[in-house]
């Protein structure tokens, strides 16, 4: 990479991501390296910082002598969230095609291709009724921590027993009947916290614990009053797909489905050049909910495309990965032509 490419960034495209007093940092360009080096070689941030010690390649690669120590692991992760903050993250894919643009490897009207792909969210995959038990704990959990005497004096102590420990599907009941029961069992204990949570005399603070909306909404999603008793809606009651909480401990995360392939996450659209006789290189990286089709995405990534002039002379929209070509799909089956 150091030799094909050189140091690919510079340290000011991150000036805006660090104060101007304080400690020395880290150069960003190193940082924003590793980071690459990290992906490709699937490193956590631990095992990334003890190669750069120890590896002489990274070492040259990074332009640092061979005594150098290295830094501490933690300092990757401030710098990814410092990109994500600052909405910055784009800036190490920008800085790539510039370079592969002054190479003469990508150029406007090449023949370009966009699939999708998933992106699992970081929380269990779990169902409905452990969801909303999951939910109920999180929310004690988070009241215990801010307000605990309030929660003694308006919890029922059988929640410790009910919401003391991680909602297993192993502990629930296999009939339909009895989990049905436990699920509204387990709604009648949210609405008597949240009853509490929105009485007048109740600290306003406590309503703005994130952990308290997501219940909230939560609730509201899977019962539903009827003749003053709380049930639990049935699926052909739910809310769509793309409003619908799968986890309180990422709300954003959506259930999402392509083909065989189903998951709790996200979706991350990838473009690339294809063709025959050139380097197939990412011009676009877009990531979406997950219950965002592939067809919804195409018209937006195009124009995206046409602002850093990268327009394709023909945007493909098929069944491939964004790393190779099935040789037995037709690759035009589904497209969208400049």
């Amino acid at each position: 990479m150091r030799d094909a490419l050189g140091t690919i960034y510079q340290d000011q495209s991150f000036a805006h991501l660090f104060p101007q007093n304080g400690r020395p940092v880290e150069a960003p360009w190193r940082l924003a390296f590793i980071t690459v080096v990290q992906f490709i070689e699937g490193l956590p941030d631990r095992q990334a910082a003890e190669a750069v010690r120890g590896r002489i390649n990274l070492k040259y690669a990074l332009s640092l002598e061979l005594t150098d120590p290295g830094f501490d692991f933690s300092i990757l992760s401030d710098f990814r969230k410092r990109l994500l903050e600052g909405e910055a993250e784009q800036v190490l894919l920008d800085a790539m095609l510039a370079l592969f643009k002054e190479r003469g490897w990508l150029k406007e009207r090449q023949r370009q291709r966009t699939d999708s792909t998933h992106v699992l969210a970081k929380v269990r995959a779990i169902n409905r009724l452990m969801c909303v038990g999951e939910a109920m704990r999180f929310a004690l959990n988070s009241l215990a921590v801010v307000a605990g005497d309030w929660l003694l004096e308006h919890s029922d102590p059988d929640w410790l027993d009910r919401y003391g420990h991680r909602i297993e599907e192993a502990r629930l009941p296999q009939s339909q009947e009895e989990r049905q029961a436990v699920a509204e069992l387990i709604g009648r204990d949210g609405s008597h916290l949240l009853t509490a949570l929105y009485a007048a005399e109740a600290p306003a603070l406590l309503r703005e614990i994130p952990a308290i909306e997501i219940l909230r909404r939560i609730w509201v999603q899977n019962y539903v009053w009827i003749e003053g008793q709380l049930h639990w809606r049935s699926h052909d009651d739910l809310p769509p797909g793309k409003d619908f909480i799968n986890s309180p401990y990422d709300q954003e995360a959506r259930y999402g489905k392509k083909r065989e392939t189903r998951w709790t996450g996200y979706k991350v659209h990838l473009t690339e050049t294809c063709e025959e006789k050139r380097p197939h290189l990412i011009t676009h990286v877009a990531t979406t909910a997950a219950t965002t089709t592939d067809e919804a995405m195409t018209e937006t990534i195009h124009a995206e495309l046409e602002q850093t002039a990268l327009t394709p002379r023909q945007h493909l929209r098929g069944f491939w990965l964004y790393h190779g070509t099935d040789p037995g799909l037709e690759p035009a089956t589904r497209r969208h032509s400049a």
